[in-house]
């Protein structure tokens, strides 16, 4: 199965920030800019997980994805139309606040208070299905031609790695696991694949980048709606927010929804599509890293194998049965709306 490419810029959104595809690079870019992009991207993105546990230390998850992601999208929005760009239609509101609705809301506030509940790196590991349900949604919904052999290898692979993850212990009545943060990190995934295929169907602004930040206001309104309808707010106290909860904020604003995009808009611009896209069999990874090296998080035999199962899961499904020429990649209005299959 070939990733669609609204479906990688939606996968990128996963990392809860904006991008804007442009046309081709004038210039040969240096090898050193290209690494220094790259970096960006595996570790920021990586390091996200472990941002959004310290900020719901001591901050509602809901509140916090909320703040999070209305400041990235005012920022964003206002950056865009000072530049010039058109001021979206009413329908294009509504496109962008069910996008909010279920990529951000749901997928980040689920998210969120998921990993109040498990380690971050076992949180990234079940997000990484998020190929495998959008690939198995398309077939169901039949968007897509007839999965070959790897699709479905990929995803019955993929699916077999979460079980190793959960293990029998998950189920057992005194497991230290948390069996309902676990299902609400792998329900996030499949959130954003629903909000992934819904944005194949509508008509969004021309501009990426407006169009994400209209999706990221939307879905931070609804996050701080939904924080103050289930008293989240209540609970916020000002004078207990830890310092590492702010700085976390901060980091996932400012480096995970702005810094590391900027790199991933340039990248695609300058490279291959296939090459770009390792970012999502990478971040995994440095979570899964991150959450040992940093924060004491368990790294069993059993989690390094599903990490290697879950890994080549996305790979099988995520890559293209035949690979010809490619060229740098540019994102045009009409290519929102096309799939591709086996």
């Amino acid at each position: 199965m070939q990733t669609t490419r609204p479906a990688e810029i939606r996968a990128a959104l996963y990392g809860g920030g904006l991008v804007e595809i442009g046309g081709h690079a004038t210039a040969a870019p240096s090898r050193a800019h290209v690494v220094l992009a790259f970096a960006a991207i595996y570790l920021i993105w990586g390091s996200t997980y472990l941002g959004i546990r310290y900020a719901v230390e001591t901050i509602p998850p809901l509140l916090m994805m909320g703040i999070r992601h209305l400041t990235a999208g005012l920022f964003t929005y206002a950056l865009v139309r000072r530049r010039g760009g058109p001021a979206p239609q009413p329908a294009q509101w509504m496109y962008a606040a069910v996008l909010g609705a279920a990529l951000f809301l749901g997928g980040h506030g689920i998210l969120a208070w998921a990993e109040q509940k498990i380690p971050s790196g076992l949180a990234a590991l079940l997000c990484a299905t998020l190929p495998l349900w959008t690939v198995l949604l398309s077939r169901i919904q039949r968007s897509e031609r007839q999965l070959g052999v790897k699709a479905w290898a990929g995803i019955l692979l993929g699916f077999a790695g979460v079980v190793l993850l959960i293990g029998p212990d998950g189920f057992a009545q005194h497991s230290s696991l948390n069996l309902l943060g676990a299902a609400g990190a792998v329900f996030s995934a499949f959130l954003w694949a629903v909000g992934t295929l819904y944005s194949k169907r509508v008509r969004l602004p021309g501009s990426t980048v407006l169009s994400a930040a209209m999706q990221m206001i939307t879905g931070g309104m609804l996050l701080l709606l939904a924080g103050f309808a289930t008293g989240e707010a209540g609970r916020l106290h000002m004078a207990s927010v830890s310092a590492r909860s702010i700085l976390a904020l901060a980091y996932l604003i400012v480096f995970g929804s702005i810094v590391a995009f900027t790199a991933f808009t340039w990248l695609v611009s300058v490279t291959t599509a296939s090459l770009v896209s390792t970012y999502a069999y990478v971040n995994p990874v440095i979570a899964v890293f991150l959450g040992w090296a940093l924060a004491g998080e368990k790294l069993g035999i059993r989690i390094l194998a599903a990490t290697i199962i879950i890994v080549i899961s996305v790979i099988l499904v995520s890559t293209p049965k035949k690979v010809t020429r490619e060229e740098p990649v540019s994102f045009r209005e009409e290519e929102l709306s096309e799939t591709a299959a086996d």
